[in-house]
Parts: C-alpha cells; sequence; structure tokens
C-alpha cells in the first residue's frame, strides 16, 4: 500500500523526472540562498547595505516579472516555464562567480536574474501540477513538493556550512555548485514536456481576470498576514531569543532545525488528514492556530531568561504546525477556485502577495520588536486572527478537498514519464 501510494504521489507531482528536478533544485537554492549576502561582502567585498539592497532590488524586480508568468501558463506552458525559472538562475550564479571584486553592478545583475527564478518557481510549479491532478492527489502532490523542497534546502545549507571552512574559495566553489544543480534541474524539468489545453469557456465565469480577482481578492490580502507565519522561526524567534531572553545561539538554530524536521516528516500526512475538510475551512483553521502560538510566544517571554528559551521552543512546534496547515491549504484554495484559463495569473497573484509578505516581514517584525512582547506577539496574533475570520466568513465556491474542482480542469499534454 505505501508503495502504492508513493507511485501515484510521484505521478501526481509530475513523474520521476520531475520529482527529481524539485529535489536537485532544491539543492542547488539551499547552497547559495543563505549565503548569498555572505558571498556578496567576503567575496566580493561589498558593504553589508550596499549588498541588502542589490538582493532586496532583485526580489522586487522578480515580483515585478510575476504576472508575465502567469500569462505565459495562461497560454499552457507549464514544464517550459519551470525550466525557464531555473535556466535564468543559472544565469544569476554565472555571473557571481564571473564578478570581479568590488562590482556592484554585477551583483546586482546577479541578484536581479536570481530573484525572477526564485519568485516564478512557485507559481510555475503549482500550475504543473494543477494540470496533472486535481483533488485531493492534487493537494497531496502540492504538499509533498514543499516537503521535499525543505528536505532539499536543508541539505544545501548543510552542504554549504562545510563550504564555508574554505573562505572566499569555498564561497565560489559553492556558486559554480549552485549553477550546475540549477542547469540539471532544468535540464530534467524540460524533459519532462507537460503542456495544458486549458478549456474554451468555463461555467459563468465572466471574462478572465474578474472571476479571480474578485473572488480570491480576500485571500489574498489575507496571504500577506499569514506568510509572515514564515519568517518567524528565521527572524522573530532568533530577534527574541538572543536580544531579549539573552539566550544561547543554540536556542534559535534548534527551533529552525525542528521547524525543518517538522515540515518535512508532517506536511503530507496532515493535508491529507485534514482533505475532509473545505479548504477555507482549513485555512481559516491555519490562522487561528498561528494565532494561538504568537499568545503562546507572548507567555512564554513573561517567564523570563530561565525557562523563557525553552518555553518558546516549546510554542514554536504549534508555530509550525499551524505553518504546514496554511501550506497545505493556501495554494491548493487558489488552483481549486481559479477557471483553468486563467489559473496561471491567479497562481501569479497569489505569489506576489506571497512575495509580498515575504519581503515586508522582516521590517514589519524587526521594527515591532523593540516595543515588547505585546506589541509584538499581540499584533501578530490580533492581525492574523482578522485574516483568518476573513478568510471564513467569504463565501467560497470551492469544493472539499477530496472532490472534483470545477475551475481548474484542463487537459494535459504529457509525455507519460
Amino acid at each position: 500500500m505505501a508503495t502504492t501510494t508513493t507511485r501515484a504521489l510521484i505521478r501526481a507531482s509530475g513523474g520521476p523526472r520531475y520529482v527529481a528536478a524539485l529535489g536537485v533544485d532544491a539543492l542547488g537554492t539551499g547552497l547559495l540562498r543563505p549565503f548569498l549576502l555572505l558571498y556578496g561582502v567576503t567575496v566580493l567585498g561589498l558593504s553589508a547595505p550596499v549588498t541588502g539592497v542589490a538582493m532586496t532590488a532583485g526580489v522586487v524586480t522578480g515580483l515585478v516579472c510575476v504576472p508575465a508568468a502567469g500569462r505565459w501558463l495562461d497560454r499552457g506552458a507549464r514544464s517550459a516555464v519551470v525550466a525557464a525559472s531555473m535556466l535564468v538562475r543559472v544565469l544569476g550564479v554565472a555571473l557571481l562567480v564571473v564578478t570581479p571584486a568590488g562590482n556592484v553592478g554585477l551583483f546586482a545583475a546577479a541578484a536581479l536574474f536570481l530573484g525572477i527564478g526564485n519568485q516564478v518557481w512557485p507559481a510555475a510549479h503549482a500550475a504543473l501540477v494543477a494540470t496533472l491532478a486535481q483533488g485531493r492527489d492534487r493537494d497531496a502532490a502540492l504538499a509533498a513538493g514543499r516537503a521535499l523542497r525543505n528536505a532539499g534546502l536543508g541539505a544545501g545549507a548543510l552542504l554549504a556550512t562545510a563550504c564555508l571552512a574554505g573562505g572566499a574559495t569555498g564561497l565560489r566553489v559553492l556558486a559554480a555548485g549552485t549553477g550546475l544543480a540549477y542547469l540539471a534541474a532544468a535540464a530534467l524539468a524540460w524533459s519532462v514536456r507537460v503542456r495544458a489545453r486549458p478549456a474554451a469557456a468555463m461555467d459563468g465565469d465572466g471574462d478572465g481576470d474578474d472571476g479571480p480577482a474578485s473572488g480570491m481578492g480576500v485571500l489574498l490580502a489575507a496571504n500577506v498576514i499569514y506568510v509572515f507565519c514564515l519568517n518567524v522561526p528565521e527572524i522573530a524567534l532568533p530577534l527574541v531569543l538572543v536580544t531579549q531572553l539573552h539566550a544561547s545561539p543554540v536556542w534559535p538554530a534548534a527551533v529552525f532545525v525542528a521547524n525543518t524536521v517538522l515540515v518535512i516528516t508532517l506536511q503530507v500526512p496532515v493535508t491529507v488528514l485534514l482533505s475532509r475538510f473545505r479548504r477555507r475551512t482549513v485555512l481559516a483553521l491555519a490562522g487561528v492556530v498561528l494565532a494561538m502560538s504568537y499568545l503562546g510566544f507572548l507567555a512564554a517571554m513573561s517567564l523570563g531568561d530561565g525557562w523563557g528559551a525553552p518555553a518558546v521552543a516549546v510554542v514554536s512546534v504549534v508555530c509550525t504546525l499551524g505553518e504546514i496547515v496554511y501550506a497545505g491549504s493556501a495554494t491548493a484554495l487558489v488552483a481549486a477556485r481559479a477557471p483553468a484559463r486563467v489559473l496561471g495569473r491567479a497562481l501569479a497573484r497569489f505569489q506576489l502577495s506571497t512575495g509580498f509578505g515575504l519581503a515586508v516581514s522582516p521590517a514589519v517584525l524587526t521594527a515591532l520588536a523593540p516595543y515588547g512582547p505585546a506589541v509584538l506577539w499581540g499584533g501578530l496574533a490580533g492581525a492574523t486572527l482578522l485574516s483568518a475570520s476573513a478568510v471564513a466568513v467569504e463565501p467560497s465556491p470551492s469544493s472539499r478537498i477530496g472532490e472534483p474542482d470545477r475551475g481548474t480542469r484542463e487537459r494535459p499534454e504529457h509525455d507519460g514519464s
């Protein structure tokens, strides 16, 4: 039974070659992305502020390119867009390798291409999976892709940490290895050759953009707040543990590792377990769980330096469960509600809201933290509960996760691999 289930999951995820592409791409991303700032400062000799601005510009420009990718997806492209998102990162890494010390322009160009690839990939991947699978199979495949990506990112980060011992030379080798990983992943993704032939008309959806825009406006706005949970283990918890609770840096590292392991092991089982409920209900539940975890962090902070750090670590498990429930339902809800002919644009809009939330959350979290735990965690809890309430009361035509979906029926062209 386990083997059959695994095979079905691989088929729904795009086949063995595409799954391999996802793993290799995640490994490459894990090799470099956490250390890109360090590369600019250590290898190229740029100042930290200049390096940070260049990286931010790359992320913003990448978001600007997402709508164009959505339109390309709506013309039927699937694996081609995924492969392109990987190839553009190959160009970014190549620029990194040839950039001489002190050259801000080339580093900014490299960050630009890396940003474009990183922002386009999620929508392209979700569109490909939505073309090959429906209902419960699609949602499980999306969850499995996220678990695999987290595993690859973690493995890549561990390998990169080992390379750091080599100093500047080690980082250049790291960059070259990343480029080769992206190139291999692009070749594997391209070989899958998945296209879609969307239905010519959908049931009463009006014109192309009105359906997704009006039907998912609340979801997209709420997603900006929800996505803050992804940066809590990386930014908010290290900040409060080290600067406010005066805990050892081992604590935030342990929280981050636990978060990664839980996502890898629980993302698919939790998504399948909750498939008996409507996606909108599950997404609202995710907001409640996240808000409760934020209030738990507030209570843990009141314990002070002694028990505060262990309590924060325990509550972080609840926060990770909320993140898992959110990640398993949000993209699935978008894919279920979007008419096939505008699926790409709907997923692109969702990625814009995700990218915007990820871009602003570090600034918001670091700005709120100095005002005390009540402002930081109370503010996050209030905003998340408000978003969950908006999602819960919004009228939704979506089906249960395990039922057929009206909007995303497409006829895929696939080579069967």
